[in-house]
């Protein structure tokens, strides 16, 4: 029984591959709000009612590709750190990373960070994954203590119990001031790969690299990394 159920086991991940796999090309040519279920299926050659035993809803497969891609992210993010380096060259190897791997996997990279889809919520599953590349930022500026100072600037209207508020849910051992940098330079990071991987920098800086490279430079001052 047990070989029989390993096989079956086995037998349903690779279809379950597959399945991820052509979504994945579908994605690439309709996007993510025309994919479907039936359509995968008929590439596949499966019936359509056969493919909803291992995803029963689009939402589902939608979600699963975009856990692959986060992961994907994530360890494109953490096989570049390099613990041992100084902090300030650990940022600079994630980021450029991060970069390489949205460049490299535009569709993947929209479906995480281009437009919502209609009617898609992502569920609380994807928020471990999908924070994999903030919390490598976040280890990189602790590891930077002590982070040089920044212009002084009150965090007003709610802004220091906000952050409290994420650091404390994300277990962080930042101050307010200092999870207010790394929420800064994320959105700065991820907004410049957005740009790039969009075409917004046409006529203007692109190629992209040396303005990456140095806006990524300055994004580490700003953080206070050394």
């Amino acid at each position: 029984m047990n070989a029989i159920r390993t096989a079956r086991e086995r037998a349903r991940a690779e279809l379950t591959h597959e399945i991820k796999r052509e979504a994945g090309r579908q994605l690439s040519e309709v996007g993510a709000a025309q994919l479907s279920l039936r359509s995968v299926a008929r590439a596949l050659g499966m019936a359509s009612s056969a493919i909803y035993r291992y995803f029963p809803s689009r939402d589902e497969l939608l979600t699963a590709l975009i856990l692959d891609a986060y992961n994907a992210l994530g360890d494109a993010a953490t096989g570049a750190d390099r613990p041992e380096a100084a902090p300030r060259e650990r940022w600079m190897l994630v980021c450029s990373a991060v970069r390489e791997w949205a460049v490299a996997h535009p569709h993947e990279y929209a479906l995480l960070y281009g437009t919502p889809v209609p009617g898609y919520r992502a569920p609380a599953e994807t928020l471990e994954a999908g924070t994999r590349v903030v919390l490598r930022c976040a280890e990189i500026l602790l590891a930077g203590r002590p982070l040089a100072p920044a212009c002084p600037a009150p965090l007003e209207g709610g802004l220091d119990a906000q952050m409290r508020a994420v650091a404390d849910a994300a277990n962080l051992d930042l101050a307010p001031e200092e999870v207010t940098r790394l929420l800064m330079v994320w959105s700065q990071l991820f907004g410049l790969i957005t740009f790039e991987v969009f075409g917004q920098f046409a006529g203007s800086a692109d190629p992209a690299g040396p303005f990456f490279r140095h806006a990524v430079a300055r994004m580490a001052d700003f953080a206070g990394l050394r």
